[in-house]
């Protein structure tokens, strides 16, 4: 079930209650993709009706961030747990080690994509990589390459990790032509083989991860937050009251 959260439409249930939904997609090769809908998505949706279409026609939209998580518990009167990007990627890649499922990796440096390589080849032996790209900034990507790539290896899932709204973008524009389930886990693999530091346990839970973020990236974050965390304050309010 999908529920309404300013104008997103976001996937009521556990990730424990999500989890066989999306290992059926995975393994029947079904073309997909999951969107990990945070306070940053809403407000991109909310401003850009193209892109409002490109998370609402996700097969599933999951609540990235405290702030939309509590949103079911005051609009719907239901308690809802955050489905967070970087938690999700290495509790995928433990069920797909699990299942011996195939997975690709789209986005990061080349660096961050290599160093993402090793750790997942040294920790999960029963995941097959089939394709892992860093597509370049300043050049057309091979996208039919990458689509072809995937397809004749028969993977499972595919992680892209473009940042929000382009990895969404690329998602429903490929899905189709993809026989796979596609996550846009945006900055996961930085995360996940070390390079950035996650904000302590103690702030994740309490809803504080964005700013821990903004100090550790002030001149990149602010404006951000300014404008995103502001607006949707107002319109969460807003529907609340009119609910």
């Amino acid at each position: 079930m999908k529920r309404k959260i300013i104008r997103s439409y976001i996937n009521q249930g556990s990730l424990e209650e999500q989890t066989p939904h999306l290992l059926a997609l995975a393994k029947s090769h079904t073309p997909s993709y999951v969107c990990l809908t945070n306070v940053h998505m809403l407000i991109e949706g909310y401003d850009d009706t193209g892109f409002q279409h490109v998370v609402n026609s996700a097969t599933m939209a999951f609540p990235d961030g405290t702030p939309v998580a509590k949103m079911f518990k005051l609009l719907y009167g239901v308690s809802q747990e955050r489905i967070a990007g970087m938690d999700l990627f290495p509790y995928l890649l433990q069920r797909c080690n699990e299942e011996s499922l195939k997975v690709a990796f789209v986005g990061a440096t080349p660096e961050v994509l290599k160093a993402l390589q090793k750790k997942v080849r040294e920790q999960f032996k029963n995941i097959e990589i089939t394709f892992a790209v860093s597509p370049p900034f300043n050049a057309t990507w091979d996208n039919e390459v990458y689509v072809e790539r995937i397809n004749s290896s028969n993977t499972h899932m595919v992680f892209v990790a473009l940042g929000c709204p382009k990895q969404e973008r690329w998602m429903f524009e490929h899905s189709k032509k993809i026989n796979a389930t596609l996550y846009g886990v945006g900055g996961a693999f930085p995360v996940f083989v070390g390079e950035i530091k996650r904000a302590p346990l103690w702030m994740q839970k309490s809803g504080l991860e964005w700013f821990y973020r903004l100090i550790m990236e002030p001149k990149r974050m602010f404006r951000r937050y300014l404008y995103t965390n502001t607006k949707f304050f107002y319109l969460a309010l807003r529907q609340i009251l009119n609910k």
